[in-house]
């Protein structure tokens, strides 16, 4: 049987306010029930989103590392690493949140960052069309790395809160609310055991006066 609450008179003006208080941690239980089940099925989701985003990242840095070895291999270390100290640029990553079931998640966005050949500042006619592809393979695979990271946070926040979720409907559902009906059952058996007393009192009264006559 559950603990039952400390310091509870057994009145009926106590029993009534338990009753509010269990109407109300029922309804809160049901209603945290609610958004926990949304939030696993908008975790579920957002996981087959982040294994989608981690897949297409994978696939692209394999796609962006095999250009930039077949260029090392045609141009040379040295060459390659004297161009990639021309072609650095400052990109802007812009941040944002939106809300989903009381959860924070972020936005990131980025401007395209794919240029053209001739953006990139090193001569054509002394690199090879393999480095264009490693260039261009490498800034497509920016902006599915910035993609991977929002889901992968999104994740994180969603999970921590179906945690902190479920552990107030669990506290709700084997602490607070057996508690409270074990505390009513308590005041109910208590205030029944003083009407017996009160009425064994009174008859024992009644015997007494009755022989005193």
């Amino acid at each position: 049987m559950a603990e039952i609450l400390p310091n509870i008179k057994p009145t009926r003006m106590e029993l009534l306010k338990l009753k509010k208080r269990v109407k109300l941690a029922d309804k809160g239980y049901e209603l945290l029930r609610e958004k926990r089940d949304a939030l696993i099925s908008e975790l579920m989701a957002v996981i087959r989103e982040y294994k989608d985003a981690r897949n297409k990242v994978e696939e692209n840095l394999k796609i962006a590392f095999y250009n930039l070895l077949m260029a090392e291999v045609l141009m040379g270390s040295s060459d390659l690493e004297q161009i990639s100290g021309i072609t650095t640029r400052d990109m802007a990553l812009e941040f944002a949140t939106k809300n989903i079931m009381g959860v924070s998640i972020p936005i990131m966005k980025m401007a395209d960052v794919v240029r053209k050949i001739n953006e990139r500042g090193y001569g054509l006619l002394s690199t090879t069309a393999k480095l264009d592809d490693a260039a261009r393979s490498f800034e497509e695979s920016l902006l599915s790395i910035v993609k991977l990271a929002e889901v992968e946070e999104s994740v994180r926040r969603i999970a921590l809160e179906v945690e902190k979720t479920k552990r107030r409907v669990n506290a709700l559902e084997y602490i607070v609310i057996p508690r409270l009906r074990a505390t009513m059952k308590h005041i109910e058996m208590r205030m029944e055991e003083i009407e017996r007393e009160n009425f064994l009192r009174l008859k024992k009264i009644k015997a007494a006066l009755e022989a005193r006559r």
